[in-house]
């Protein structure tokens, strides 16, 4: 490895241990419905996030609030010694990627058959507070 590389890496490196993050895969709802329920999050403080989630009438939102809770979960662990509401936890970014797709077959008149594709999705949640947000914009 090359030494623009091997610094490249190390910095990418570090920058994953100061974030936090969670990560779904595989799961059996299609993407389209998934992210749905992803814009009314984004950028949204966790907690007013979670309450949106908690009552939100999709199916989807169920997922998503589990997977806002472990990377809520991931960040007090590598944040031991301070506290979530001092630290004004947001969701800085989630994103929705579609995964595999399983397909199936369903029989249709006349012989023929019709193909019916059960999607699935990946989602990728980040959880940042929003003074490293701001130490990071005054930085740049």
């Amino acid at each position: 490895m090359g030494a623009r590389k091997r610094i490249k890496a190390d910095r990418i490196k570090e920058e994953k241990k100061s974030t936090s993050f969670a990560i779904l895969r595989n799961c059996p709802s299609s993407p389209r419905k998934m992210r749905l329920v992803a814009d009314l999050i984004r950028g949204v403080e966790v907690d007013k996030a979670l309450d949106i989630l908690k009552y939100s009438p999709k199916a989807a939102s169920r997922d998503i609030e589990k997977l806002l809770k472990s990377a809520v979960s991931n960040w007090q662990a590598k944040n031991e010694g301070s506290r979530m509401e001092d630290a004004g936890l947001i969701v800085s970014l989630i994103h929705v990627d579609e995964g595999r797709a399983l397909k199936r077959i369903k029989p249709a008149p006349q012989g023929r058959a019709n193909r019916i594709r059960k999607r699935s999705n990946h989602v990728t949640l980040v959880v940042d507070s929003k003074s490293e947000k701001v130490l990071v914009n005054e930085n740049a």
